[in-house]
């Protein structure tokens, strides 16, 4: 399964990752990092989805560089890139998402959002950080031990978009721990009330970091079954039923 990186191992603003030769691509994720990361940070989501033989194009943090809202348009735009095209956005990078589709963005088909962040948020110490955005052990070592992450990224609170939900025109999926304490469930929740559009899954436990959680592969498992469901039509047909 390729992989690469755009730059040095260091500091690695993107990252790709291809379906297994002699397999048909299923459709594109361009993932947008939230704040303090890198595409790389995406690695295990990135393999995981390009098993499924879906690419997965991992860009950066829209916050730290406005650069990476271009590149996603120039993504998007891609004929050589399979549909059906996906916006992925964690943390901030799902409201840099969200207003990308709101202004219609030509080529995206659908959004998934993650960790959807509601309202400033201050952490006090590396420790409390790192808790609050995975309980996952080895993804805490990861963004510990990465010289490319920024620590303390999530105690800065810009000037950030609005979703602007109500002139996005294609299906959403969202995603949410339920233990998520930079931003509240409820409070997100409140934010996608209303939309009919957008189909919301809760994970038990989970934190912030959802695609990088210690729920990471029913994370995973969830984001396939509506990228099946997305290849069907844009109603989102159901594939299968009775699973409790």
């Amino acid at each position: 399964m390729p992989s690469s990186l755009s730059a040095s191992r260091a500091t690695p603003p993107s990252a790709s990752w291809d379906e297994p030769e002699g397999l048909a691509a299923r459709g594109t994720l361009i993932v947008l990092a939230g704040r303090g990361e890198h595409g790389g940070v995406y690695e295990r989501f990135g393999r995981r989805l390009a098993f499924d033989a879906y690419r997965v194009r991992a860009l950066g943090d829209p916050v730290a560089d406005p650069s990476v809202l271009d590149e996603a348009a120039k993504l998007l735009a891609d004929e050589s890139l399979p549909g059906p095209k996906v916006l992925v956005g964690s943390d901030t990078g799902a409201l840099y998402a969200a207003r990308l589709a709101a202004e219609q963005t030509p080529g995206i088909d659908a959004l998934i959002l993650a960790g959807l962040p509601t309202a400033p948020w201050e952490s006090g110490s590396w420790e409390a950080e790192a808790e609050a955005r995975t309980a996952c052990p080895t993804h805490q070592a990861r963004l510990t031990n990465d010289p490319g992450f920024r620590r303390g990224a999530l105690d800065t609170a810009p000037d950030l978009p609005e979703p602007s939900l109500d002139l996005v025109r294609v299906p959403v999926l969202a995603l949410h721990g339920a233990e998520d304490a930079v931003s509240p469930l409820a409070d997100a929740l409140g934010a996608y009330e209303g939309h009919p559009d957008v189909r919301t899954v809760t994970f038990n436990g989970g934190r912030h970091d959802v695609l990088n959680d210690a729920l990471h592969r029913t994370a995973a498992a969830t984001v396939v079954l509506f990228l099946e469901r997305l290849r069907l039509s844009p109603e989102l047909p159901a594939i299968a039923e009775g699973l409790a």
